[in-house]
């Protein structure tokens, strides 16, 4: 296996101590997952949530040592692109986003005339099979492949995220509904730890 791009890997930096590794919140003070649709559509959703909460920066902006080198960011917000903005499809990246930032919080968001809504699981399922001659059936969630009733779904998927073993039992889990004409978001679900 080459090592072509090894010098830009932290675990072959000679300051960084993989075994001793605390966290990059001192570079990018993360502490907020959104999971939401990749539908352009809706792409201000991140945004959206950031101003609801009132207490996190999205965008944001890089910051950068004298040579110029990016060596972090003002964002404490984090947006996982997925089909329908499903939790299921995004449980790595709330491991991940634990172990890299201690995560906070983790926020669905499912959005106004999704094209998941305009079908049924097992449609998908069957079209994928006659199209593909691939049974996709077991590989993921049964009801985490559409959107059949919003408030549904997003009940669905903040129990999803807390039963599972990914998330850590600490972080806070919300559940929006997003009007993206009108660009109303509205609190449908929330689980907070006692």
């Amino acid at each position: 296996m080459s090592a072509k791009y090894s010098e830009y890997e932290f675990r072959t930096q000679s300051w960084f101590d993989q075994d001793d590794f605390k966290g990059f919140n001192q570079a990018i003070p993360m502490k907020t997952m959104v999971i939401c649709c990749f539908d352009p559509r809706a792409g201000e959703v991140p945004q959206v949530v950031a101003e609801h909460f009132g207490d996190e920066v999205y965008p944001g902006q890089n910051i950068l040592d004298a040579q110029g080198n990016k060596i972090g960011h003002t964002r404490t917000l984090f947006a996982v692109y997925c089909a329908a903005g499903r939790a299921a499809s995004a449980l790595q990246s709330v491991a991940t986003m634990d172990y890299l930032f201690k995560v906070q919080k983790v926020v669905v968001v499912h959005h106004s005339f999704c094209g998941a809504t305009g079908f049924r699981p097992d449609q998908l399922i069957g079209k994928y099979h006659d199209c593909h001659h691939a049974d996709i059936s077991t590989m993921f969630d049964h009801d985490s492949l559409a959107i059949m009733n919003f408030e549904a779904s997003l009940q669905h998927d903040v129990k999803l995220l807390r039963d599972s073993p990914a998330v850590p039992k600490h972080v806070q889990l919300y559940g929006f509904f997003y009007e993206m004409n009108g660009g109303d978001l509205i609190e449908v679900v929330r689980d907070l730890p006692a």
